[in-house]
């Protein structure tokens, strides 16, 4: 991609007078105007930002519990004052907006590109290009080093809105991402049936019919569940097996072809083949009949007493335990005789992880205070947890010769557990050329890895996915009210597909009525945006 030029800062009329709307206002305006200018941190005296952000459960309530931010706040000067919600995060933080009670910065923000640039239009966030440009070295320098990020954080208008998330494991079809929702089966169960692993759609389906008939488990009860997931649940989905059957599908039901035109893959035949094999499987009583309705936690307590045959996550270490029962299902080979993996439009990167609101007065200290988030051993600790804590498990432990961060054994702890317990989230920037320098390869994920290479590399047949594209105010608030309607629709459609049939019936005015929900429309944008993405970075 063509580096671009950082644009001027430049607050609209609008987000000027807001600006002063929040300022006069004692009870919005977060925090006093301290006034320092060529601030070097540590500060001599500490002073307080207010932020609001969005963690897990299972995170402290006070994210300044967390050793990271007391690790910040000493060596910084500058103590966050936090408003954290655990839940509902979208719906609270755009009642505080509405309401103009704005802190200084959002931290994991969870903005879509129409909510950065609604609010940019509406003088609720400003411009940090120019801070980037003055104060945020260690950003600018992932910037000019990897200018393709720059480009993903340009808005339509010029602008930077908004700092990322960078998570870089792999680039390309050999990136982590390419598939999210691995198919592990039950090798015990295999084994003390006498059965191979299934190759092919047919076999797996006898494969399931032995796991719910023939006691696998060997207690007496017909408790085994042959076949679970999630429904629509992202890594938890069975959208995998589509591949079976051509195209296949994915979370954004798009995937873009080798001639760099893209296909909507919920009104493919193929789809509508793969379909009704979901649906022969429910009809002989292989699918969990919890699959359309479950939650996570109620997945996993299944998973952790291994009742199921097969089921879908990112790491089985999630849901099944740290053992050697769930194995990965290789790839199968559908009706046509062609195996393929249908790639991911995932990657590791987010564009919203932390924005500035035009209520604050201290820019030049917050650019300086989120620019130690770019530093890379900052980025790794913030990304995974942190090392020397006496309370919790920690993630690492440092090497201070080499002044670098090494990954401990997990022990057999959840990794997605300990992480939401301890990491930071945020802004922050993992680069491939971090590993074996600032930090190690994390074990899950050059396991995840290895079994992408030793699985499923060879059979991903499209050569690029669906980039990161940055719509315009206008488009991203059409795609989002066609998403609204189109995404529902699909998915309902899907689900009663499977459970009661009817599909060949129904197709004709599913596809139709796709077009009534504006699905051209939505191919058009899409493929216009990735034109020009394209253009870019040719």
């Amino acid at each position: 991609m063509k580096n671009k030029k950082i644009a001027p800062f430049i607050l609209s009329t609008t987000a000027i007078t807001l600006l002063a709307a929040c300022s006069g206002n004692g009870d919005s305006a977060s925090s006093p105007d301290y006034e320092l200018t060529d601030i070097t941190l540590p500060l001599e005296e500490t002073v307080t930002l207010k932020m609001t952000t969005s963690s897990s459960p299972l995170a402290p309530a006070d994210p300044n519990e967390k050793l990271i931010f007391q690790r910040l706040e000493e060596e910084s000067g500058v103590h966050i004052d936090w408003k954290n919600y655990s839940s509902d995060y979208v719906e609270k933080r755009n009642l505080d907006i509405s309401s103009g009670d704005l802190p200084d910065a959002m931290w994991n923000a969870g903005a879509s590109d129409y909510d950065l640039l609604s609010w940019a239009e509406d003088g609720v966030i400003i411009p940090i290009e120019d801070l980037i440009e003055k104060h945020m070295p260690n950003f600018k320098k992932v910037l000019d080093e990897n200018p393709e990020y720059l480009g993903m954080i340009t808005a339509p208008d010029g602008h930077i809105y908004s700092l990322p998330w960078i998570e870089e494991l792999g680039q390309g079809k050999e990136s982590i991402h390419t598939v999210n929702d691995i198919p592990w089966i039950n090798v015990d169960w295999l084994d003390a049936l006498g059965l191979e692993m299934p190759q092919t759609t047919d076999e797996l389906m006898t494969v399931l019919e032995a796991f719910k008939t023939q006691d696998p488990n060997g207690n007496g009860e017909a408790d085994e569940i042959p076949i679970s997931f999630i429904f629509d649940g992202g890594n938890e989905d069975m959208k995998f097996l589509y591949g079976a059957f051509g195209i296949g599908d994915n979370d954004d039901h798009l995937v873009v072809n080798d001639d760099h035109t893209i296909d909507f893959t919920a009104d493919n035949e193929e789809y509508k083949e793969a379909t009704k094999y979901f649906n022969e499987l429910y009809n002989k009583g292989l699918i969990d009949t919890e699959a359309f309705e479950h939650d996570w936690n109620a997945y996993i307590a299944k998973g952790k007493e291994q009742r199921y045959g097969l089921y879908f996550t990112w790491d089985k270490m999630n849901v099944s335990g740290d053992n050697e029962s769930y194995q990965p299902l290789p790839v199968l080979e559908g009706p046509t005789g062609i195996k393929h993996v249908t790639r991911t439009n995932g990657f590791g990167f987010s564009r919203d992880r932390f924005v500035i609101t035009s209520a604050n007065k201290n820019l030049e200290l917050t650019a300086k205070w989120v620019d130690q988030m770019y530093e890379p051993i900052q980025s790794v600790q913030n990304n995974w947890g942190t090392y020397g804590d006496e309370e919790l498990q920690n993630i690492f432990e440092l090497d201070e010769e080499n002044q670098m961060l090494k990954h401990l054994p997990l022990d057999g702890t959840a990794p997605g557990e300990l992480r939401q317990k301890t990491e930071a989230g945020g802004p922050l920037a993992i680069l491939d050329e971090y590993y074996g320098t600032v930090t190690t390869m994390p074990d899950d994920a050059q396991w995840r890895l290895d079994i992408f290479y030793d699985n499923y590399l060879e059979f991903v047949n499209n050569e690029n996915n669906y980039p990161r594209v940055f719509l315009s105010l206008e488009d991203a608030d059409r795609i989002a009210q066609i998403d609204a309607d189109l995404f529902p629709f699909v998915n309902r459609k899907r689900a009663e597909w499977i459970t009661n049939g009817k599909i060949d019936e129904e197709w004709d005015s599913y596809v139709e009525e796709l077009e009534r929900l504006g699905l051209s429309e939505w191919m058009t944008i899409k493929q216009e945006a990735y034109n020009q993405n394209q253009a870019a970075n040719e």
